[in-house]
């Protein structure tokens, strides 16, 4: 059985360029061991990371160590649950695909916030 999106259908791909995902396949799904529940596929605004790193998560800073680009507004990533409820109740949230959104984003994040923010995929 394919991973389904918050709308109910097949999960898209979040990002390939730069690879993005908990498996780094481009997908935002995870699995017991992910903690941070990295589910959200978020489209990066310069808004957001800064919010981010003035919360102590720098995604704008390549790390080359872990073969992290560094992130640039525009950019897809498979953000964390948590951090994407943290930014929207701070005002700060960047947009999302919902297509490419896991169902379990649902257990931190209410669709209605999620749809608020909704870019087309």
């Amino acid at each position: 059985m394919s991973a389904l999106n918050v709308l109910g259908t097949p999960l898209e791909t979040c990002s390939t360029d730069p690879m993005t995902g908990w498996f780094r396949d481009g997908c935002c799904r995870g699995d017991p061991t992910d903690r941070g529940l990295h589910l959200v596929c978020a489209v990066m605004t310069a808004d957001f990371l800064a919010f981010s790193k003035s919360r102590g998560n720098d995604l704008s800073t390549p790390r080359p160590e872990y073969e992290f680009p560094g992130l640039q507004p525009g950019d897809r990533w498979c953000l964390c649950a948590m951090r994407w409820m943290e930014a929207y109740e701070h005002g700060h949230a960047p947009d999302v695909v919902l297509e490419a959104t896991h169902l379990n984003a649902l257990g931190v994040v209410p669709l209605e916030a999620l749809r608020t923010y909704a870019r087309a995929g």
